[in-house]
């Protein structure tokens, strides 16, 4: 997939930071949970994630969120919880900015992200262990963007996620090669980067 055309119409009248939840239950156990059925409701945020939130938020140094948009799962609804009452405004779930789907991976040892991100590398569409394709979430998180700029201008708005969609969104916005979208540092758990 050419990333100049995923983002050729995103034309933006909006300031955007991203921010990966902090440490979870899922890191804590070092568990992979990428399904609904597992992470909406459960593996939220570890007291060592809850303390890295806060942590940020004692020393923010970003624009001031006007908008909290964030993943449904229980850990980034967690982090986006705590930044949006810090602020004074409310927070908007969006399943557009779930984990990405990790398949027969789900579950299981976190070791095994490592078996997917190595078929990454060679294709971006692939669907090896019916994991997700970075191609199909940088198409979800990208539009995720365009909905916002459809609806809102002249906003700072926070997008709370998860690792791997963030690091693919941040490779699809700078026109990176997605199957490269490990080359950059991983965000860190309670991290926030300010695009565009």
């Amino acid at each position: 997939m050419s990333n100049t055309l995923l983002v050729a119409s995103l034309t933006l009248r909006n300031a955007y930071l991203l921010m990966r939840h902090g440490h979870s239950e899922a890191n804590r156990q070092g568990r992979i949970i990428s399904s609904p059925a597992r992470g909406i409701d459960s593996f939220g945020l570890s007291a060592r994630g809850k303390q890295e939130v806060a942590e940020t938020l004692s020393v923010w140094r970003w624009a001031r969120p006007t908008r909290v948009v964030h993943s449904d799962f229980l850990r980034t609804t967690q982090t986006a919880a705590r930044v949006a009452e810090y602020f004074g405004v409310a927070p908007t779930p969006d399943a557009g900015l779930r984990e990405r789907g990790f398949g027969e991976l789900d579950g299981g040892e976190d070791t095994r992200y490592a078996d997917a991100w190595a078929r990454d590398a060679k294709d971006a569409s692939h669907e090896n262990f019916g994991v997700e394709s970075v191609d199909t979430v940088a198409e979800r998180m990208i539009e995720v963007m365009r909905r916002l700029e459809r609806r809102h201008e002249g906003e700072v708005v926070l997008l709370v996620s998860h690792g791997d969609p963030l690091q693919i969104l941040l490779a699809a916005l700078a026109g990176v090669d997605l199957r490269h979208h490990r080359d950059r540092p991983p965000l860190q758990p309670a991290e926030v980067v300010s695009v565009l």
